[in-house]
């Protein structure tokens, strides 16, 4: 039988006043599990209890010390928590165990780093002119709402949270309705980990409902979303009228860029990772492949070869020898069909590797393709770059594992390709030329971009796009905290009583000098 999952709202269990949202199994279609929805009126209530939580000061006026304290503890009991998170992200998003093994545990760095900054945050004092002392200080906003995605559940909410936990604020996070249920958990965890009722809320819904009534009212102060371009804009534009604070990470086309120098095979790792990894459902996944002509045949035939070994060895998500899950959905299933085959029909690529949805039987395990979203990783050429480049299979994000590789013949043909999109989120470069690495990502119009490598995330390094249709502001470093606080600028006047007198009387009887700012 299905399992019910309950709202969290401020520290406790409650059911919803929507519909139930069913929860599927995207590697077997399965309905496992229903999720209780948040209705505006459960949105209003809830933000109500965050505020009143915040005005009280039971967190947002704690010491920093103490907040450091509990998100350490967050990071202990989240480590505790992981085999019961992991399987349960597996089955709710479809990726293969041997990825959730290797993420949901780095996630504890987040609360460690963001624990680590609060104890050595240093507060400025400005070289203001005369006798006074003028010390900064951050303070929280209030109530934050955040926004979270279906292909990385626990990273995303865990990457928003710390930051917005540290500072000071009351989180409500609304995860995606596909995959709400690790979310869901999170909140025991943070309240045992000595988090107070009413500063963690997470309410599950759909965006129409849910989102909009979270980001519609007054009383929040900022949204975070991570999500696609066109609700983004839609959200921004809410969130602007409230004059709230906003942070978006939207969507991305990531170009990848292969030079003559580079070591082909170690290429080709990169590629088949940045590409495939989450089903090619990622934010800053490698879709655009572009490859100096002159080592383009054999970096097709390796990267054909890691490709048809990766499709071989995919199966069922929880098997550990799997190598890549089904996509989250079949509406996601045939948005990816749809732009493969348009590109195929209209000439202008051709297939190497995959191509159409899975069928028939894993030869790994057994696992019956058809019942689930599964789709084989797939390589599409085109020889000249610039027939590829009308398509929508280069414009969009496809957001499912299909790379289209073109040729390119000079270091300035492959910046204008890489730079070719709205889109500027991450790049990625391979090259052992040591001044092209540095003369080309200087160039490269990303907010990250990664040399020989990809996909690295840190909870210090700056995570954001640099063009509009990749978002504004930032996750990670101390830019994200700050991104959750507001300056106070508090000024003392330290000089004596007698000269205050004589330096401060603005309407004192005759002519003199006062003293302005």
């Amino acid at each position: 039988m299905a399992e019910t999952y309950l709202m969290w709202v401020a520290g406790e269990e409650k059911p919803g006043e929507e519909e139930l949202i069913p929860i599927e199994d995207p590697a077997t279609g399965e309905i496992f599990a229903h999720c209780h929805a948040a209705s505006p009126s459960d949105v209003s209530h809830t933000i109500a209890l965050a505020q009143k939580t915040f005005k009280s000061g039971i967190w947002s006026k704690s010491p920093r010390h103490h907040r450091a304290d509990v998100l350490d503890q967050c990071a202990t009991l989240l480590t505790a928590a992981l085999p019961s998170l992991i399987a349960l992200e597996v089955r709710q998003t479809g990726r293969a165990t041997r990825e959730m093994t290797a993420q949901v545990p780095s996630l504890v760095r987040w609360f460690k780093y963001y624990a680590a900054l609060l104890r050595v945050e240093e507060q400025p004092v400005l070289p203001t002119t005369g006798k006074l002392h003028n010390f900064l200080q951050r303070v929280p906003l209030g109530v934050v709402v955040q926004i979270t995605p279906f292909n990385h559940p626990l990273l995303i909410a865990v990457k928003k949270l710390a930051p917005a936990l540290a500072a000071g604020n009351s989180v409500i996070v609304k995860p995606s309705e596909l995959t709400p249920l690790s979310t869901l958990m999170l909140g025991r965890i943070l309240k045992e980990a000595g988090v107070p009722d009413g500063v963690f809320s997470v309410l599950p819904g759909y965006g129409g409902v849910t989102g909009k009534a979270l980001v519609s009212d007054p009383v929040v102060r900022k949204v975070d979303v991570t999500g696609g371009t066109v609700a983004g804009r839609a959200i921004g534009g809410i969130v602007g009228a409230n004059l709230a604070r906003y942070t978006a990470e939207l969507g991305g086309k990531a170009p990848l860029v292969v030079f003559e120098s580079a070591d082909v095979q170690l290429a080709v790792n990169g590629i088949a990772f940045g590409s495939f990894i989450a089903s090619g459902q990622t934010c800053i996944a490698s879709t655009r492949i572009i490859v100096d002509e002159k080592i383009l045949p054999r970096l097709l035939d390796a990267l054909r070869t890691k490709t048809e070994f990766i499709t071989q060895r995919m199966g069922a998500p929880c098997n550990p020898e799997s190598s890549m899950g089904p996509l989250i959905s079949a509406k996601q299933l045939g948005n990816v069909e749809a732009l493969v085959d348009e590109a195929v029909l209209s000439g202008k690529a051709r297939t190497v590797v995959g191509g159409s949805r899975m069928r028939g039987v894993s030869s790994l395990d057994g696992t019956d393709f058809s019942k689930g979203y599964f789709y084989p990783p797939t390589i599409l050429v085109s020889s000249e770059a610039d027939s590829i480049l009308s398509t929508r299979i280069w414009r969009e994000e496809a957001f499912g594992p299909v790379i289209v590789v073109v040729p390119f013949k000079t270091e300035e043909e492959a910046l204008r390709l890489a730079n070719d999109s709205e889109f500027g989120l991450g790049a990625g470069l391979w090259t052992q030329d040591l001044a092209q690495a540095f003369r080309v990502s200087e160039q490269i119009d990303a907010g990250i971009t990664w040399v020989n490598t990809h996909h690295r995330n840190d909870p210090s390094s700056p995570w954001g796009g640099a063009k509009s249709s990749s978002g504004v502001g930032s996750e990670n470093g101390i830019d994200a905290y700050n991104a959750y606080t507001t300056t106070k600028s508090t000024i003392i006047n330290y000089a004596s009583t007698d000269e205050s007198l004589v330096t401060d009387d603005w309407f004192k009887v005759g002519a003199g000098s006062v003293r302005y700012g």
